[in-house]
């Protein structure tokens, strides 16, 4: 038995309990962009709130800086925005206007561990006390992965998936937990429609036409729903997906939370051939919630959200819509409870907390590793 600090957690085995221990006081700081939860786009905010309604749950208390109103269970809220400056989406000064602003909130409420989801606030983590646990939501690969390289030690940062962790070994990784979702608010439902989804934001890395492509080649048609403001989505869009459109593929403009669900709910297959190596695709565990499959190429986590031939067929990356064609008429053939019991058992909110509570003890106190068995049981896993 030996005595260590571990440099990886992972989220713990399905149904595990976590052992009663004194409450922590959690600093959570999430983007200034959308509300939180966010009523549409917004996929970091709606992880954020999610996992802040959980920690709550698991008894932490937990003071929150955003933007807007808080519609979440944080005790306590700070709002560097008292509206979300989404119209300004991608500049830099209302980022960094948001970390100077949780820099000083959280100095004042005075926290033990801060989790900062923001691209500008881990700058200011080697100035305080409490550790800074920094999710890394993006891209591992170009300037975002140098940048986080360069914080170094002043920060200890969780990948959403051992894909995304792999792909630059240079960050301070201290542990993987998957994204997660309120599974029960999302319904199951077995009698699917006579239809196909993609859902996402417009790119060439999400690839809707070929989507689209791939539903023709099924013979089916497919709904489209997902973000479309910035210029280089409006361009793609007009170039590549506009022209594909048709009675057999339908574009329903953004959808907010409860359009997303009854189309999640009633398609035969949600379509996902991303075309970059995503770290974490939401969608798939929405979709998988609703007892709807995923169809989606091999890169980034699909390997590690989706269980090929049980909640979805995973297909070469390189497929072109004659293969996920194919790929569409196996899944249609699965099983929608074994979908939905795979999101609740892998990536429910109760699953995820319980993965952050751990790197954050991992960080504040000395946490015993146990050979194999106890080990695995305890849900820690050494680099």
């Amino acid at each position: 038995m030996s005595f260590t600090t571990p440099s990886a957690i992972t989220a713990p085995a399905p149904g595990a309990d976590a052992s009663p221990r004194t409450p922590l006081r959690i600093g959570m700081v999430a983007p200034p962009w959308f509300a939180l939860p966010p009523a549409g786009y917004g996929g970091t905010e709606a992880v954020v709130a999610g996992l802040v309604d959980a920690l709550v749950a698991r008894g932490h208390e937990v003071v929150l800086v955003g933007a807007g109103t808080n519609g979440t269970r944080a005790q306590e809220f700070h709002a560097a925005y008292d509206a979300p400056p989404t119209a300004r989406l991608g500049e830099p000064v209302p980022e960094a206007i948001a970390a100077a602003f949780a820099r000083r909130a959280l100095e004042e409420a005075g926290v033990d561990i801060v989790h900062d989801n923001t691209l500008c606030g881990p700058l200011l983590a080697g100035g305080r006390a409490a550790p800074t646990v920094v999710t890394m939501h993006g891209p591992v690969a170009g300037e975002n992965g140098r940048y986080h390289e360069l914080l170094g030690r002043s920060v200890s940062v969780v990948a959403i998936s051992d894909a995304q962790r792999r792909a630059n070994p240079r960050i301070n990784w201290c542990g993987t937990v998957h994204n997660a979702i309120d599974v029960a608010s999302f319904p199951l439902r077995e009698r699917k429609d006579d239809l196909l989804l993609w859902i996402g934001r417009f790119s060439p890395d999400k690839a809707p036409h070929l989507a689209i492509d791939a539903a023709r080649a099924a013979g089916r048609r497919i709904v489209l729903a997902g973000k479309l403001n910035e210029r280089a989505e409006h361009a793609y869009f007009d170039a590549e997906v506009r022209p594909r459109l048709g009675r057999d593929a339908e574009y329903v403009g953004e959808a907010d939370a409860a359009l997303k669900r009854e189309l999640f709910a009633a398609a035969r297959a949600l379509v996902f051939p991303i075309q970059w190596e995503e770290p974490f695709g939401m969608v798939m565990v929405e979709a998988m919630a609703c007892g709807t499959p995923v169809v989606a190429t091999r890169r980034g986590s699909v390997p590690e959200v989706v269980a090929h031939g049980h909640t979805g067929v995973v297909v070469d990356p390189d497929a072109g819509p004659r293969e996920l064609a194919a790929a569409i008429a196996a899944a249609e053939e699965l099983d929608p409870r074994e979908c939905r019991r795979h999101a609740e058992q892998r990536f429910d909110l109760a699953v995820m907390a319980e993965g952050y509570e751990r790197v954050y003890r991992s960080l504040l106190e000395p946490v015993e590793l146990y050979e194999d068995e106890d080990r695995d049981a305890a849900g820690l896993v050494a680099a």
